[in-house]
């Protein structure tokens, strides 16, 4: 069987280099029973939409497998490497067999492939990226700058993505269940307090914030957060009543305040990060003044 092959995307070394293909750029592949094929151990992903897979098995349904499934031989079997989605909807359907590709890989190769497919069809969430990344590190010995090589990303968008893990288990489990995104987990993970984080993160999930105002939000934790020795200095130097209404404030009003008294009185100081912001604001001040 021959398919028509896609455009690299420039991922590393993609799914290009599995499927070969004859000089007139048509992929070579055979049709194989499904139930010879078992899943990948290494799939990085670990959630798949159920009305995404029916919409993908319409689609085979109307028109037929597009891609083939690439796959390495094991026993008197195969396992899959890359297109899961693909081998699920054609098993709702009911197929006995699918175009694949055979070709020769070793674990680590299984894992990366894998997780370029993902990463191309855009299929993962950032919490199953980043510890996808940390199987190749911790299990395969490679460098941020070798998975970074391996799966088209650069080294910051690897070390970022990574710091998911190193986020309180209520953010990354937000991330996982698709609550918030890896951009919201990541402006989070600026945070060195697990508490604080989850106190951020609380906030983002009421108000509905995009990544941008969560990192308003977390860089006005940030000044909230003085280290030990000055927590103590501040406390020795601003009054106790004061610090308890603008804690009672940014409660209430879900952003930084800060109350500054004098002999003569003194300000409060709201604020605020946008225009949408801003009028979330109006809106609340209003309505406590009414």
């Amino acid at each position: 069987m021959a398919v028509e092959s896609r455009k690299s995307s420039g991922l590393g070394r993609g799914l290009a280099s599995l499927i070969p293909t004859t000089p007139s750029g048509v992929s070579v592949a055979r049709e194989v029973p499904l139930s010879s094929i078992s899943p990948n151990p290494d799939q990085p992903r670990r959630t798949f939409d159920p009305e995404e897979l029916q919409a993908l098995a319409d689609s085979i349904a109307a028109h037929g497998v597009l891609q083939p499934v690439v796959v390495v031989e094991e026993g008197e079997g195969f396992v899959l490497i890359a297109g899961e989605r693909r081998l699920r909807a054609s098993a709702e359907l009911g197929l006995e067999s699918i175009p694949a590709v055979v070709r020769t890989a070793n674990e680590q190769e299984r894992l990366e492939l894998a997780l370029v497919e993902n990463i191309q069809r855009a299929d993962l969430n950032a919490l199953e990226e980043a510890r996808a990344y940390r199987h190749l590190i911790d299990d395969f010995g490679l460098t941020q700058e070798r998975v970074a090589e391996r799966v088209g990303r650069s080294r910051p968008a690897v070390a970022n993505t990574l710091r998911i893990l190193d986020t309180a288990p209520l953010v990354q489990q937000a991330v996982g269940d698709g609550t918030i995104s890896g951009g919201h987990a990541k402006a989070l993970a600026s945070l060195e307090s697990h508490s604080r984080q989850e106190v951020v993160l609380a906030s983002v999930v009421a108000r509905s914030l995009s990544v941008r105002q969560t990192e308003g939000l977390v860089a006005a934790s940030r000044e909230e957060e003085p280290p030990p020795a000055a927590t103590r200095q501040h406390a020795r130097d601003v009054d106790a009543d004061i610090q308890h209404m603008e804690a009672q404030m940014r409660e209430s009003l879900g952003t930084k305040v800060t109350i500054a008294s004098g002999r003569k009185g003194g300000r409060i100081t709201i604020t605020w990060y946008d225009d949408e912001d801003l009028g979330r604001l109006v809106d609340r001040l209003a309505r406590v003044d009414r």
